[in-house]
Protein backbone atom coordinates (compact mmCIF):
# COMPACT_ATOMS: atom_id res chain seq x y z
CA UNK A 1 0.00 0.00 0.00
CA UNK A 2 0.83 3.75 -0.75
CA UNK A 3 0.57 6.27 2.08
CA UNK A 4 -0.55 10.21 1.20
CA UNK A 5 -0.93 13.00 3.20
CA UNK A 6 -4.56 13.17 4.33
CA UNK A 7 -3.62 16.97 4.82
CA UNK A 8 -3.59 17.17 8.80
CA UNK A 9 -0.20 15.65 9.08
CA UNK A 10 -1.44 11.75 8.98
CA UNK A 11 -0.83 9.19 6.08
CA UNK A 12 -3.86 8.01 4.96
CA UNK A 13 -3.36 4.08 3.50
CA UNK A 14 -3.88 4.05 -0.40
CA UNK A 15 -3.91 0.85 -2.89
CA UNK A 16 -1.44 0.69 -5.23
CA UNK A 17 -1.90 0.88 -9.44
CA UNK A 18 -2.01 -2.32 -11.10
CA UNK A 19 1.09 -3.18 -12.82
CA UNK A 20 2.54 -5.70 -15.01
CA UNK A 21 3.70 -7.83 -12.59
CA UNK A 22 0.46 -8.08 -10.37
CA UNK A 23 -2.17 -7.75 -12.67
CA UNK A 24 -3.54 -11.08 -14.76
CA UNK A 25 -4.16 -10.29 -18.14
CA UNK A 26 -7.20 -11.61 -19.13
CA UNK A 27 -7.05 -13.62 -22.48
CA UNK A 28 -9.03 -11.35 -24.78
CA UNK A 29 -5.69 -8.62 -23.76
CA UNK A 30 -3.37 -10.96 -24.26
CA UNK A 31 -4.77 -11.78 -27.52
CA UNK A 32 -5.34 -8.38 -28.62
CA UNK A 33 -1.52 -7.46 -27.87
CA UNK A 34 -0.47 -10.50 -30.20
CA UNK A 35 -3.03 -9.71 -33.02
CA UNK A 36 -1.12 -6.26 -33.17
CA UNK A 37 2.45 -8.17 -32.68
CA UNK A 38 0.95 -10.55 -35.97
CA UNK A 39 0.05 -7.06 -37.81
CA UNK A 40 3.57 -5.90 -37.43
CA UNK A 41 5.16 -9.50 -38.23
CA UNK A 42 3.43 -9.33 -41.66
CA UNK A 43 4.44 -6.27 -42.90
CA UNK A 44 8.17 -7.82 -42.94
CA UNK A 45 6.53 -11.27 -44.20
CA UNK A 46 4.62 -9.17 -46.85
CA UNK A 47 7.95 -7.59 -47.93
CA UNK A 48 9.94 -11.21 -48.15
CA UNK A 49 6.88 -12.53 -50.51
CA UNK A 50 7.34 -9.31 -52.74
CA UNK A 51 10.73 -9.98 -53.46
CA UNK A 52 9.82 -13.76 -53.99
CA UNK A 53 7.69 -12.69 -56.25
CA UNK A 54 10.29 -10.26 -58.00
CA UNK A 55 12.39 -12.36 -58.28
CA UNK A 56 10.01 -14.85 -60.19
CA UNK A 57 9.55 -11.96 -62.63
CA UNK A 58 12.95 -11.25 -63.03
CA UNK A 59 14.35 -14.69 -64.68
CA UNK A 60 14.79 -18.39 -63.32
CA UNK A 61 18.12 -17.72 -61.84
CA UNK A 62 16.88 -15.00 -59.54
CA UNK A 63 14.14 -17.15 -58.74
CA UNK A 64 16.36 -20.11 -57.96
CA UNK A 65 18.64 -17.93 -55.88
CA UNK A 66 15.81 -16.48 -53.48
CA UNK A 67 13.92 -20.06 -53.42
CA UNK A 68 17.18 -21.27 -51.78
CA UNK A 69 16.96 -19.08 -49.26
CA UNK A 70 13.69 -20.26 -47.80
CA UNK A 71 14.68 -24.07 -48.42
CA UNK A 72 17.25 -23.79 -45.32
CA UNK A 73 15.80 -24.19 -41.96
CA UNK A 74 15.74 -20.67 -41.29
CA UNK A 75 13.74 -19.58 -44.21
CA UNK A 76 11.23 -22.58 -43.27
CA UNK A 77 10.65 -21.26 -39.85
CA UNK A 78 10.41 -17.60 -40.80
CA UNK A 79 7.66 -19.30 -43.76
CA UNK A 80 6.28 -20.96 -40.74
CA UNK A 81 5.93 -18.05 -38.78
CA UNK A 82 4.45 -16.37 -41.28
CA UNK A 83 1.58 -18.63 -42.27
CA UNK A 84 0.96 -18.75 -38.65
CA UNK A 85 0.86 -14.89 -38.02
CA UNK A 86 -1.41 -14.33 -41.42
CA UNK A 87 -3.90 -17.29 -40.24
CA UNK A 88 -3.98 -16.04 -36.45
CA UNK A 89 -4.41 -12.31 -37.50
CA UNK A 90 -7.30 -13.62 -39.50
CA UNK A 91 -8.93 -15.63 -36.98
CA UNK A 92 -8.50 -12.10 -34.77
CA UNK A 93 -10.29 -10.20 -37.37
CA UNK A 94 -13.29 -12.92 -37.67
CA UNK A 95 -13.12 -12.44 -33.83
CA UNK A 96 -13.89 -8.50 -33.61
CA UNK A 97 -16.16 -8.90 -36.99
CA UNK A 98 -18.27 -10.98 -34.66
CA UNK A 99 -18.23 -8.41 -31.92
CA UNK A 100 -18.83 -5.56 -34.35
CA UNK A 101 -22.32 -7.12 -35.22
CA UNK A 102 -22.80 -6.65 -31.48
CA UNK A 103 -22.50 -10.44 -30.49
CA UNK A 104 -20.25 -12.38 -28.63
CA UNK A 105 -20.01 -10.28 -25.38
CA UNK A 106 -20.68 -12.51 -22.79
CA UNK A 107 -17.53 -12.63 -20.53
CA UNK A 108 -16.91 -15.93 -20.57
CA UNK A 109 -17.40 -16.41 -24.46
CA UNK A 110 -14.89 -13.60 -24.77
CA UNK A 111 -12.11 -16.06 -23.15
CA UNK A 112 -13.20 -18.83 -25.06
CA UNK A 113 -13.03 -17.22 -28.56
CA UNK A 114 -9.98 -15.91 -27.44
CA UNK A 115 -7.92 -18.98 -26.67
CA UNK A 116 -9.59 -20.52 -29.37
CA UNK A 117 -8.17 -17.71 -31.92
CA UNK A 118 -4.64 -19.47 -30.95
CA UNK A 119 -5.34 -22.78 -30.89
CA UNK A 120 -7.30 -22.57 -34.15
CA UNK A 121 -4.44 -20.60 -36.06
CA UNK A 122 -1.90 -23.07 -34.49
CA UNK A 123 -3.99 -25.91 -36.23
CA UNK A 124 -5.07 -24.73 -39.47
CA UNK A 125 -1.12 -23.70 -39.58
CA UNK A 126 -0.49 -27.24 -39.00
CA UNK A 127 -2.61 -28.76 -40.79
CA UNK A 128 -1.55 -26.41 -44.07
CA UNK A 129 2.19 -27.24 -43.53
CA UNK A 130 1.22 -30.83 -43.14
CA UNK A 131 -0.50 -30.59 -46.42
CA UNK A 132 2.45 -28.96 -48.03
CA UNK A 133 4.94 -31.42 -46.60
CA UNK A 134 6.78 -28.91 -44.42
CA UNK A 135 8.10 -27.24 -47.13
CA UNK A 136 8.53 -30.24 -49.33
CA UNK A 137 12.77 -31.13 -50.08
Amino acid sequence: MAEASSGRGTRARRPLSPHIQIYKWPPAMLMSILHRITGGALYVGTILLALWLISAATGPENFDYVSSWFATIPGKLILFGYTWALIHHMLGGLRHFLWDTGRGYDLKLIDQLSWGTLVASIAITLLIWIGVGFGGA
